[in-house]
């Protein structure tokens, strides 16, 4: 077991994902190469429903924040396991749309929703609308309007947590592009307003305040500042708040220094202190919404490459390079995250080479990492990176004309593709 125990070590010294050899994989498939375990994912999925029916009741619905890793299938693994879905953008609609997921069990976020995306949403007929300011509000309702329709809505609010994670993730401050913060009286107002608008019913709450959160602390904090929030509305207003989106957030462990956490455990946690804050500030308890994304995918996914050049420069660093890179997992020059890498066709082997995992692009900072322990590497050998499920794929870009990997669905031991790999004809489709 490396990490997790879906990526192991076979009998010939390969390292295997979801029991399918990786080398045997890059040769069948090419590389770079995205491989998926599904059965991590559907776990995940399990998991989280279990643990939200027993903490928050059986109307509780965990959501899979799509903009994580989506593709069609993946929109289909949620369905078949019972997940609603977080859609963020008219793309990521449609691709449900195409797996014929359930629209009611849609939930559709973003913090700038076109006049064509909302129109979108609602022929869909998607379950709710997070509304993140006034002038989306005043969108969705002119919309919901036109159509003769009363639209479910949530309005974001940000609850003013700081979750002590990386400052580009953090979402649940005042000072940020999502929500109306309840600090400057602004939530409040637009509760007002929602209550007051036509076309749309305000039927709960969102807010989400991070990501690659360890620490139960912050979620504690954000649920008593909500319910303390729908309680005021309550006196104040005259309005009960049927539903409450928590969010996601909850961290995944990238490398061995990574806590590994039990998300069932945290839900269990997380759900005993809304109960009691509800009971203290005598509320009736509202439907509690999650919404994993990392957490479900990321542990479920490797990147599978081909070393070509091994560069050491004495008295400075080792390169190891790829045939991938940046276009394909743009995390470490964005984020500066961390990873565990190592040669998958000498995985038995001790991790004691320090280098520098360089991307193939013309660009300085095409770097997958810094000062990685893995074995040493010649041409030609298999390179995996683990824990790339979350945030590659959906990040990926054809930069310096370069074709996205394909994404590989890996169950039992058996292997399909679920998106294929990019032509150069794909990446020159619309050109004039």
């Amino acid at each position: 077991m490396i990490l997790y125990p879906h990526f192991d070590v076979n009998e010939k010294g390969h390292l295997t994902i979801g029991g399918a050899d990786a080398v045997e994989l890059a040769e069948r498939f090419g590389t770079p190469a995205y491989i998926i375990d599904e059965n991590v994912v559907r776990a995940r999925c399990r998991e989280y429903l279990t643990a939200a029916a027993e903490s928050f009741g059986k109307d509780a619905l965990p959501l899979y924040a799509s903009k994580a890793l989506c593709f069609t299938e993946m929109y289909r693994i949620a369905k078949e396991e019972g997940m609603g879905i977080d859609c963020v953008s008219s793309g990521e609609l449609y691709t449900a749309r195409r797996a014929e997921f359930p629209a009611e069990r849609i939930y559709f976020h973003g913090n700038n929703k076109t006049d064509a995306d909302i129109a979108l949403a609602m022929d869909m007929g998607v379950g709710r609308i997070v509304v993140d300011n006034t002038d989306e509000l005043d969108a969705v309702s002119a919309e919901a309007l036109r159509r003769g329709i009363t639209q479910g809505i949530l309005l974001r609010i940000t609850p003013g947590i700081d979750p002590h994670t990386h400052r580009a993730v953090v979402t649940g401050n005042v000072d940020s592009k999502f929500g109306s913060a309840i600090a400057t009286g602004q939530a409040l107002e637009i509760v007002q307003r929602a209550i007051n608008a036509s076309g749309v019913e305000l039927v709960g709450l969102h807010c989400h305040i991070g990501s690659q959160i360890f620490d139960i602390e912050p979620f504690s904090d954000a649920a008593d500042i909500m319910v303390r929030f729908i309680a005021e509305i309550k006196e104040k207003l005259g309005c009960e708040i049927r539903e409450l989106n928590l969010g996601g957030g909850l961290g995944v462990a990238y490398t061995e220094d990574d806590a590994q956490i039990s998300y069932a455990d945290s839900i269990a946690k997380i759900g005993k202190i809304v109960r009691s804050f509800c009971s203290e500030h005598n509320i009736t308890a509202p439907r509690v919404i999650l919404e994993p994304g990392r957490s479900l995918v990321a542990a479920a996914g490797a990147t599978l490459y081909t070393v070509g050049s091994v560069k050491e420069i004495t008295g400075f660093r080792n390169y190891i390079s790829v045939d991938g890179g940046m276009p394909d997992n743009p995390r470490y020059a964005l984020y500066q995250s961390q990873y565990t890498a190592l040669i998958a066709n000498r995985a038995s082997e001790a991790r004691d080479y320090v280098a520098t995992l360089a991307g193939r692009c013309c660009e300085s900072g095409d770097l997958l990492g810094e000062n990685m322990k893995i074995q040493r590497a010649k041409r030609g050998d298999i390179l995996a990176v683990l824990v790339t499920g979350a945030y590659n794929y959906s990040m990926a870009s054809n930069y310096n004309r370069i074709p996205r990997p394909p994404v590989i669905l890996v169950k039992d031991g058996e292997a399909r593709v679920a998106v294929k790999r990019e032509s150069f004809e794909d990446i020159v489709r619309n050109d004039i």
